[in-house]
């Protein structure tokens, strides 16, 4: 039997350690490896396994616990932020100069709103690891979310002392000067950084729009005045100088400037339509207020006649055209601005809209259609693009067509009852127009449920009903509040007779007629009216030369050929 030394015992133990170690980091590596792979592919659940294996095997692999608390930070249950902050913290123990660490540390801690621990992690990882001062920014963005706007000014100064002047500490400097109420500060810093960069045009017109918005636009325009002299081509100086003098009322002035921006063929067309389009604000309002100012119309209309010369295909220019000649109230010129701005592909709602207005005013129906039916491929669902294609459909007749496209419009306006009641309205003459009486009156009284002093549908559906002789009650109630509306109206008079008329109150009906007819606006169809209710009342010969008078204004009539020749009603 051998005997075993102490020493040599302790010798054995060792080198079984080292073995057992050994297997141990071995089966973590394999682990580490696999769990990377599901990491890659996204499979964090089987990742986050394979690295918990890991660290049970491993414990002080720094780099495991950061890769355990990555996979638990992009969970969404608190309760993992809250693990995720745990194994940051293990993994900064055990290594204190990974810039990686800290950051997500920083974002954990932020996640769980707890932007003191936030903050001090980026602090920390500056102090601990060189060359990490690119993070101030999101260091300063920190304490701006804490609320600590003092802290976040001192590391944006921290920045430009490693990084110079920049526009992203100057500028959130500037705000924050701006919010706590101190502008002089906030001012000092658009100037420092204007002054950093000399030739940059958004600094320089950044810094005068500030000092202008607090009360300082005498000194902005002197900055800008310098600028341009210094920079010849600075385009949007010049604009934004035009706008300086415009409101410190130097309006010839201005004018210079917007004329040299128009000019520029450097300057981007967007701007010098949105430039026109402030001046056409400008006219719509006088127009509002019943100010007449000739000049002003005389230089915007120059204004568009010179981008109109040089953007010939550009849609926007004629679509604010378009704007301008409605604000001037020059429809057919409008018309034709918004047409070139349809034909040069212009995809605007507004153009179509108004394009549809206007041929709607001037009676132009057969275009209304055409340019409705194009709008309606671009927007399938505009309830007025329906609207305008219903009322011309309905003006031609067409009532199949007029009232699919109107019920459309119905269908796609129910959140504005004023504009349902008004097609319902127009769905009644349809309906009545295509002999679907039922529809008819049920669109009508859809429209007087809404608005029961409609006019327009107390006159039709009243004269509707007495035409067809339905309802004549009904009908009698409804014309008789439509002329206490309108005592006055010879249309309305005519169709109140027509219902006494209809309901055989042939006296009454007399009275209601000479009175539309005394007002001096009568049409062929009242005095054949007349002449029918005179018929009526056995008074032949004045009968016959009321239907006389209504040829005389209505020459081809078959109809009243036949009641003078015969000397009666057919």
């Amino acid at each position: 039997m051998a005997i075993i030394m102490p020493a040599q015992a302790q010798k054995r133990k060792a080198e079984q350690d080292v073995k057992t170690n050994g297997a141990r980091l071995r089966e973590a590596e394999f682990f580490f490896t696999e769990a990377e792979k599901f990491f890659i592919l996204e499979d964090y659940a089987k990742a986050l396994v394979y690295f918990q294996r890991v660290a049970e095997l491993n414990p002080e692999n720094a780099t495991v616990h950061y890769k355990i608390a990555e996979i638990l930070a992009k969970g969404t249950k608190e309760e993992d932020i809250q693990k995720a902050g745990q194994s940051i913290e293990i993994a900064l123990r055990l290594e204190k100069g990974n810039k990686y660490f800290y950051l997500l540390a920083s974002n954990i801690y932020a996640s769980l709103g707890d932007f003191d621990k936030a903050t001090d992690a980026l602090e920390t990882m500056m102090t601990q690891v060189k060359g990490t001062e690119e993070y101030l920014f999101e260091l300063a963005a920190l304490y701006l979310y804490n609320k600590k706007e003092d802290q976040a000014l001192k590391v944006y100064s921290r920045a430009e002392e490693v990084m110079g002047v920049n526009e992203v500490s100057s500028q959130q400097k500037q705000r924050i000067y701006f919010e706590k109420g101190k502008i002089n500060e906030a001012l000092a810093e658009g100037e420092k950084l204007m002054q950093a960069y000399p030739d940059e045009e958004r600094y320089a017109l950044a810094f005068a729009e500030s000092l202008a918005q607090y009360g300082q636009r005498g000194k902005a325009i002197q900055y800008i005045e310098r600028f341009i002299n210094d920079h010849p081509d600075a385009g949007n100086a010049k604009m934004l100088l035009a706008g300086f003098y415009k409101d410190d009322g130097q309006e010839q002035k201005s004018r210079n400037y917007v004329q040299a921006v128009f000019a520029d063929p450097q300057i981007d067309v967007s701007s010098k339509v949105m430039m026109l389009g402030t001046y056409n604000a400008t006219l719509s309002q006088n127009k509002s207020k019943n100010i007449n100012d000739p000049e002003l119309e005389s230089f915007v209309v120059s204004l568009f006649e010179k981008l109109d010369a040089q953007y010939t295909k550009e849609p926007n220019v004629h679509l604010v055209g378009g704007d301008l000649f409605m604000t001037l109230e020059k429809d057919d010129l409008a018309k034709r601005e918004y047409r070139k701005a349809i034909g040069s592909g212009s995809s605007s709602f507004e153009v179509w809209q108004n394009l549809l207005y206007l041929e709607t005013q001037s009676d132009e129906i057969d275009s209304v259609i055409k340019h409705s039916e194009e709008a309606l491929e671009l927007f399938p669902n505009q309830g007025m693009i329906y609207y305008f294609n219903g009322y011309g459909h309905l003006r031609k007749k067409h009532y199949r067509e007029a009232s699919y496209s109107l019920e459309q419009s119905k269908k796609l306006s129910s959140s504005n009852p004023a504009f349902v009641g008004e097609l319902n309205a127009m769905l009644g003459d349809c309906y009545n127009g295509a002999k679907e009486y039922t529809k008819s009156d049920q669109a009508y009284e859809e429209a007087l449920t809404f608005n029961p002093n409609n006019d327009i549908v107390l006159n039709n559906y009243s004269y509707y009903l007495s035409l067809r002789k339905e309802n004549l009650e009904k009908a009698e109630k409804m014309s008789t509040q439509l002329i206490k509306n309108h005592p006055d109206n010879a249309s309305y008079l005519d169709t109140h007779a027509w219902v006494l008329y209809a309901r055989e109150k042939y006296k009454e009906a007399r009275k209601v007629m000479e009175k539309a007819i005394a007002g001096g606006q009568a049409t062929a169809t009242h005095y054949e009216h007349y002449g029918d209710i005179l018929f009526q009342l056995g008074e032949i010969d004045s009968a016959v030369l009321q239907w006389q008078k209504a040829k005389q204004k209505n020459g081809d009539n078959a109809s009243l050929d036949k009641k003078i020749t015969n000397r009666r009603i057919n």
